[in-house]
């Protein structure tokens, strides 16, 4: 029989003394209990390092890399070396957990070891209260590299609501240094868009566990105008391509975008009319393009009522 999955949580932390005990007492609280909990303070000023020190120092299930700032994907490269766990959470200083979180996806890590990366709903409170999710309810989405490649699409939620095996965050933050200047902030966009390039498999879970506290200083939230989101979609392309280059992916992959979609256990009606678009892209024959179009939506056309409904989900694409 195979041994439950372990869990390292990686809790990072930028001038939020006001919230980081919330965050780490959630982790620490868990049903299912973490192999540890690694604090990476990312050079605060705001006391947030002497804190730590008072509140955890002695505490043996903490770990704490207290650092000079480096940003976000600095921040993450320096938890990620001190985990040994078979799976990696990461939890932002200024949101929290609920106390099944980590036993509710790892059932799913569990009984599922062709999943490589799971991603949760987000309860927003704080300056906003109200849900959001990527579906309806849990959802395999199989393979998602030709959609994610060609598309730019998100499959994926903020930085507390991901997890994945420690091989792949692993694979995905292996990045040349040049590109920590780059993701300072909403370096949620590696792990998020490397484990679909590379060719990881996800999983959507629904957990109502994760509570994202929205309080105008969180990066990238407080800041969404559109030469930002102009600046941040470049940024991502330039991301996407960096991975894609890595396994030699290319635009001919479109030649295998049914092959994707078929990897897809339940797809959303929104799932479908992407892939049918992709099909479309490929070069060849319009007719024959459109026949596959065709033969991907038709199906999903026919039971769009009990399909699972894809909601607009909270990212920072």
């Amino acid at each position: 029989m195979t041994e439950p999955a372990t869990f390292s949580v990686v809790v990072t932390s930028y001038n939020y003394r006001d919230f980081i005990e919330t965050a780490v007492d959630a982790a620490l609280a868990q049903t299912r209990a973490p192999k540890q909990v690694i604090v990476v303070d990312d050079g605060s000023t705001d006391g947030t390092p002497e804190l730590l020190r008072k509140r955890y120092g002695e505490d043996p299930r903490v770990t704490l890399l207290l650092c000079e700032n480096g940003g976000q994907l600095t921040a993450f490269h320096r938890g990620l070396e001190a985990c040994s766990g078979d799976v990696i959470c990461f939890l932002d200083a200024d949101d929290t957990w609920g106390p099944e979180y980590l036993a509710r996806i790892g059932e799913l890590y569990d009984a599922r070891s062709d999943i490589d990366f799971v991603f949760s709903d987000l309860q927003l409170f704080g300056d906003e209260n109200h849900w959001m999710g990527y579906a309806d309810r849990a959802l395999d989405l199989g393979y998602t590299a030709i959609s994610t490649y060609m598309l730019v699409h998100w499959y994926g939620a903020p930085t507390s609501a991901i997890s994945l095996r420690a091989v792949w965050a692993r694979r995905v933050l292996d990045l040349p240094e040049s590109f920590r200047a780059n993701w300072r902030l909403s370096a949620d966009n590696c792990l998020v868009y490397g484990t679909s390039v590379l060719g990881g498999r996800k999983y959507y879970l629904p957990t109502r566990s994760v509570r994202y506290r929205i309080h105008g200083r969180n990066g990238w939230w407080g800041q969404r105008t559109r030469v930002n989101e102009y600046h941040n979609r470049i940024r991502s392309r330039c991301l996407i391509e960096h991975y894609a280059r890595s396994i030699g992916l290319n635009d001919n992959c479109l030649e295998s975008t049914k092959h994707e979609f078929k990897t897809k256990p339940e797809a959303t009606w929104r799932e479908a009319k992407r892939y049918a678009m992709l099909v479309r892209m490929r070069r060849g024959n319009w007719w024959k393009n459109l026949e596959r179009a065709v033969a991907i939506l038709w199906p999903a056309w026919k039971h769009r009522s009990k399909a699972p409904r894809e909601y607009r989900d909270l990212s920072s694409s």
